[in-house]
């Protein structure tokens, strides 16, 4: 394998006794990369980014981080990585500055460049004036901007983060991409797994995972390229599942989806469609019907990329 890339995994595999959780992963991460792991739970995604991060040994396969063997060398690669995993694992009885020094203290830094580098991190992450908070009173967000630090308290060269954002409110979430985007810049490669179609929205590439395979791999644009062949409308009127009914009948539509309150279709026309599927609604007397041509999300990719594998397993 190269060891020009950040990440290199060729038919990375692993089982559960009969359970196949990640199935031959092949993909490469470019160093200074914000790279997106998208998928639902029990896609594999986890156990992939363990098996990354030398936690969990693979059952085939191979791969590399940082150039060293995932199965041979786990301990290089956890020495070289920051890894913040989805459960919050600093000590909620210490102080902020507290849990600073512990992971300072795991992770070797010296304690000449300490306090220096805890300063440094406190102000990185927004957390002045706070140093001496317990950090069980912090809120979710502040909890997710320590947890970061610690995890990059070492100046690792790559980061991987385990559904960094989950259960915080969307100001939280953005604040803590503007962290990761200036890791970014500063070159540290970072390999993020997300359930949040705008968090993926913002990766230099994605990797979306179903069922433990990797089922595609690009930019967001190239995505929505390659994956939506058509236009997409999105449309609104109630009761929700007749209007999904009408629409999915109708000539030139592939396929229909609920998104929220409202309803996307991928149409191989949007001009000659849109109006005549608001005609079909008024017609129909469906209450609040409006339909618009829209730029297609990673949602719809998402959604379309689900639903050909369903298919494909429907007829294997």
């Amino acid at each position: 394998m190269s060891r020009s890339y950040a990440v290199e995994t060729s038919d990375l595999t692993r089982r559960f006794g009969d359970f196949l959780a990640v199935d031959r992963v092949t993909l490469q991460v470019e160093a200074g990369e914000v790279f997106g792991f998208l998928g639902p739970n029990g896609s594999g995604k986890t156990t992939t980014i363990r098996m990354l991060c030398g936690l969990i040994s693979p059952s085939g396969g191979r791969g590399q981080v940082l150039g060293f063997d995932i199965g041979r060398e786990s301990e290089a690669i956890k020495a070289r990585i920051g890894y913040m995993s989805q459960k919050f694992s600093l000590y909620p009885d210490l102080r902020v500055s507290e849990n600073l020094a512990f992971y300072a203290d795991v992770y070797g830094v010296g304690r000449s460049e300490r306090t220096a580098r805890i300063a440094e991190l406190v102000t990185m992450a927004g957390l002045t004036g706070r140093e001496r908070e317990l950090t069980a009173n912090l809120s979710g967000g502040w909890k997710q901007r320590l947890a970061l630090a610690c995890a990059i308290v070492h100046r690792p060269q790559m980061l991987f983060l385990d559904e960094p954002t989950g259960g915080v409110d969307p100001e939280a979430r953005r604040a803590f991409w503007e962290l990761i985007y200036n890791l970014a810049h500063q070159g540290v490669t970072v390999f993020v797994t997300t359930h949040y179609m705008d968090e993926a929205e913002h990766c230099n590439r994605i990797g979306l995972m179903y069922g433990g395979r990797l089922v595609a791999l690009d930019t967001p644009v190239g995505l929505k390229r390659s994956v939506i062949d058509g236009a997409v409308l999105e449309i609104e009127g109630m009761p929700q599942d007749h209007v999904r009914t009408l629409v999915a009948a109708h000539a030139g539509v592939s396929e229909v989806a609920p998104h929220g309150a409202r309803l996307h279709a991928i149409v191989d026309d949007a001009a000659l469609r849109a109006p005549q599927l608001t005609a079909l609604l008024t017609a129909a007397g469906i209450e609040g019907g409006r339909v618009e041509a829209i730029d297609p999300s990673l949602e719809d990719v998402f959604v379309t990329l689900v639903g050909q594998q369903v298919v494909g397993e429907g007829s294997g």
